[in-house]
């Protein structure tokens, strides 16, 4: 049995959703009149919700599977904005509740994210009593939350101030890159030590001048571009994506993040992490590492061709993934308005780069398969480039600052499972596009399903050089 949510304020119960012996699955509506669930947890023998404004606990006293109290956990401010969606919760290992709120967005200036009331723009905290914590803030759209090693993680979806989207590690006083939310961060519960003043002192936010006819700021091409990791250099507080999730490529929207725990039940990819997105219908993955006790790693593409906007993910009990889906109001290339699909993994390895490291001289991909070690073996197999997107109040942000990074030499181990490219120009901070697109399969000759990787580098590691 699983539970799904809807857009339209239901909560059903959905039995036999494997629809094992030929049989459909069969419906319940546990919950009606909620205000836009955008997810939905369970804990204790009861589901929390965010509404668009509260923490919601259902519970069912008699046992007739319906729910008959809707208890507000915590309730938060808001404006009547069209826009303040609310994401989660994502439970957390100490029992509490994490929450993402979405900013409002300009009457006039349509495209500008604001905070109108408190803690939009914000992760929150949720104690199961109802205490809240604000958490960390420089959220605009944070409609993907996960917990990945204990610790929260959240996507964002691109736009004003956000060049791409990514999955960043979230802790307590972080700022990770819309500043609409700092209006309420010189509140004595806030964590986070920084002003909008802060941010706007060093990248202008393109405001309309009084008396003058609002213009939607575009990007300026020949301008010095300000990454958000200058910004990290002189503000401490703020927080770079561990992962950049290249706008256009690996998504638009990005959503759920989930940590495969099955065990090789869904493939070669355990204890990697999925994250959905919304606007593209796919799921993409990601490969995390800690260099230097910092986060970092490779996304590459997974699965697309969904029938609606991919927004949340949960595992079955036979290892299959169940994918929540909407485009309500939003638009994806799923055509239908909603979906509730299940993906399930064939049996067969697929030939993938499994993993890409950060080494002291370049890059070690780690295959799924043993390579052809003759094509492998040749530097003319790859091409690595890196850059980054810009900091600024424009919607979005081009590729800038784009540069090839030569691949000198290759060593690939004696089980051809892994090759070690020694990479110049390497860049940290930047994201590292890696494509290996003349390695072939070492039994069928099988180029790779998905030859391309994204590695950001927050971090060179130490260590030995290949000689």
């Amino acid at each position: 049995r699983i539970a799904a949510s809807t857009r339209r304020g239901d909560v059903w119960l959905i039995d036999n959703p494997y629809m094992e012996d030929g049989l459909p699955p069969r419906y319940k509506r546990f919950a009606t009149g909620l205000h836009e669930a955008l997810g939905l947890a369970y804990k204790d023998g009861a589901f929390y919700l965010a509404q668009r404004g509260e923490l919601t606990r259902l519970r069912d006293t008699d046992g007739d599977e319906v729910a008959d109290r809707y208890e507000t956990v915590y309730a938060w401010p808001l404006s009547g904005h069209y826009h303040e969606y609310s994401f989660g919760p994502k439970i957390a290992p100490d029992g509490s509740f994490f929450v993402t709120t979405n900013v409002a967005f300009g009457d006039v200036e349509w495209w500008r994210g604001e905070s109108r009331v408190p803690w939009r723009g914000w992760t929150l905290r949720i104690t199961p009593d109802g205490q809240m914590e604000p958490w960390a803030t420089g959220m605009r759209s944070p409609a993907g939350l996960g917990i990945i090693d204990g610790e929260f993680f959240y996507a964002d979806n691109q736009g004003d101030w956000v060049g791409s989207g990514g999955l960043v590690h979230v802790e307590k006083g972080d700022f990770t890159g819309h500043p609409a939310g700092l209006r309420w961060a010189t509140r004595p519960e806030s964590p986070v030590r920084l002003t909008e003043k802060d941010i706007y002192y060093r990248v202008s936010p393109r405001f309309t001048p009084p008396g003058k006819r609002p213009v939607k700021p575009e990007n300026i091409p020949d301008e010095r571009p300000t990454p958000l990791f200058e910004l990290a250099q002189d503000l401490p507080a703020v927080k770079l994506p561990a992962v950049w999730l290249p706008h256009g490529v690996l998504g638009i929207s990005n959503a759920e993040i989930i940590v495969d725990t099955t065990g090789g039940k869904f493939g070669p990819f355990a204890g990697q992490v999925f994250i959905g997105d919304q606007g593209q219908s796919k799921i993409v993955r990601v490969f995390l590492e800690k260099v230097e006790g910092v986060y970092q790693g490779a996304a590459f593409a997974f699965r697309e061709g969904f029938q609606s906007g991919v927004l949340r993910l949960t595992w079955g009990k036979d290892g299959s993934l169940f994918v929540g889906q909407t485009n309500r109001g939003w638009g994806s290339t799923g055509p239908d308005p909603y979906g509730l699909q299940r993906l399930v993994w064939t049996g067969r390895v697929p030939f993938e780069m499994k993993a890409v490291r950060a080494m002291p001289d370049g890059f070690e991909i780690e295959f799924t398969r043993p390579v052809d070690k003759a094509t492998a073996a040749r530097p003319e197999s790859y091409e690595v480039s890196s850059f980054i997107y810009k900091y600024h109040p424009v919607y979005g942000s081009p590729a800038v600052n784009v540069q090839r990074c030569p691949v000198r030499y290759v060593e690939v181990s004696r089980d051809g499972l892994r090759a070690r490219l020694v990479v110049d120009s390497l860049r940290q901070f930047y994201i590292h596009e890696i494509k290996a697109a003349g390695v072939r399969d070492y039994v069928d000759g099988w180029p790779l399903l998905h030859p391309v990787a994204y590695y950001t580098l927050n971090r060179l590691p130490k260590g030995e050089k290949l000689k």
